[in-house]
């Protein structure tokens, strides 16, 4: 299964206090974060996967963050195999609003799903979710994202192992109704050398745009007179 390239579209609701949208087109990669993709040099400064980027970034690898969170979950892996979608570091940088981690026990059935999400003031949140035989899963949102939005409610969350195709979907539920959904659908494409400098040229330097993208959305809902809820900082702490 990894690793793999998906090709990606992420469509992005926001239904109260009226209703905007946006449309995104990028790349993502699927990895086994004991075994990350073997590039030749040239290419290596546009895929990288760093320790520091995930967790609370102090881990000396991604494996080793992760094992020690889910063990203070109660969740013993036992060895077993760990699935990343995620962006890449490219050129030195990497935003990843969301990355989902499949963790199988070492008999290969799935053990949990870990979101971990990052907010665009630094902030890192992890979300331990025992998805049902549909992918299906909730958590409470714990964890400022949105300067628009309140840290309360529950995600409903859609995130089937991935195949052929991407299907992962997130919606944030409040007392008054849904407040926002996304939508992250895509295909699977092999990690070749070919694919990878074709996405690289039709998405360059992705990570950036997307960064970008969502701060210009928010500038412009800002200037649109959207109230801004005031950040507190304890919230983004990992946890």
């Amino acid at each position: 299964m990894a690793p793999a390239l998906y090709e990606a579209t992420v469509v992005h609701v926001r239904r109260q206090p009226r209703v905007r949208s946006f449309r995104h087109r990028f790349y993502l990669w699927l990895i086994d974060i004991d075994a990350p993709p073997e590039l030749p040099r040239p290419l290596r400064p546009f895929a990288r996967f760093r320790a520091a980027d995930h967790g609370d970034g102090r881990g000396a690898t991604i494996r080793a963050d992760l094992d020690a969170w889910l063990a203070e979950q109660g969740v013993d892996l036992r060895g077993g195999r760990v699935l990343m979608l995620a962006s890449a570091r490219v050129a030195g940088y990497v935003f990843n609003p969301l990355s989902v981690f499949w963790c199988y026990r070492d008999d290969g059935d799935l053990a949990c799903v870990v979101a971990e999400v990052h907010n665009t003031y630094g902030g890192r949140h992890r979300y331990l979710l025992h998805p049902d035989v549909r992918g299906d899963a909730t958590a409470e949102k714990r964890f400022y994202v949105s300067p628009f939005i309140t840290v309360t409610g529950t995600y409903q969350l859609h995130v089937p192992e991935p195949g052929s195709r991407l299907d992962v979907g997130v919606e944030l539920v409040q007392p008054d109704g849904p407040v926002l959904t996304a939508v992250l659908r895509g295909r699977r494409l092999p990690a070749t050398r070919r694919q990878l400098v074709r996405l690289l040229l039709r998405y360059p330097l992705a990570p950036v745009v997307v960064s970008a993208a969502i701060r210009l959305r928010g500038i412009a809902l800002w200037l649109r007179g959207l109230p801004i809820v005031p950040r507190v900082t304890d919230e983004e702490n990992v946890t």
